[in-house]
């Protein structure tokens, strides 16, 4: 005899007859016995269900939803981000300029002139001031008058009219 021609056969044990055709997930899906259910009536079960699908879809929410709403919240905030970056940036670019003029010798002098009132020997310098505001309050008269309406086409507020006196009785 040859090797080749050799089998070895292994059988199968054979089911008992009130096993046949059953799943072998028959355990899983077969009806629990009344004495063994949580709940003996259908009402609390309901209940029980009801509960459970409640907090399955609150654990939803909180796994699925509040993320959801948080990443499209997140636009927002990179869009009010990046305005401010550019912002920063801005200010940063006219610090990097006011540093860049403060290294000549030119700068310097303009600075020192501007926030010491430092001159050379041979300026002259003048203070301008802004002129002040026109008073709205004007008396009552005749030259007063037509400037009161000139002040108005041009929209000066009118100054608040003062308070009246009280009246006093003719008696006292």
């Amino acid at each position: 005899m040859t090797e080749a021609g050799t089998r070895t056969l292994i059988r199968k044990p054979p089911r008992a007859a009130s096993d046949v055709g059953r799943s072998r997930l028959g355990d899983l899906t077969r009806p629990v016995a009344k004495e063994q259910r949580i709940t003996r009536n259908r009402r609390p079960a309901l209940l029980l269900g009801a509960i459970g699908l409640v907090v399955a879809v609150a654990i939803g929410a909180a796994l699925f939803g509040l993320p959801v709403r948080t990443w499209f919240a997140q636009d927002d905030d990179i869009a009010r981000l990046d305005h401010q970056l550019s912002e920063l940036q801005a200010v940063n670019d006219e610090l990097l300029q006011e540093v860049n003029a403060l290294q000549t010798p030119e700068g310097v002098m303009a600075a020192a002139r501007e926030t010491l009132g430092y001159k050379q020997v041979n300026e002259d310098l003048q203070t301008v001031v802004d002129l002040p505001d026109l008073p709205a309050d004007l008396p009552d008269g005749w030259p007063y008058g037509p400037v009161e309406q000139i002040l108005r086409l041009r929209g000066v507020p009118a100054a608040p009219a003062p308070p009246a006196a009280p009246a006093q009785p003719a008696g006292g």
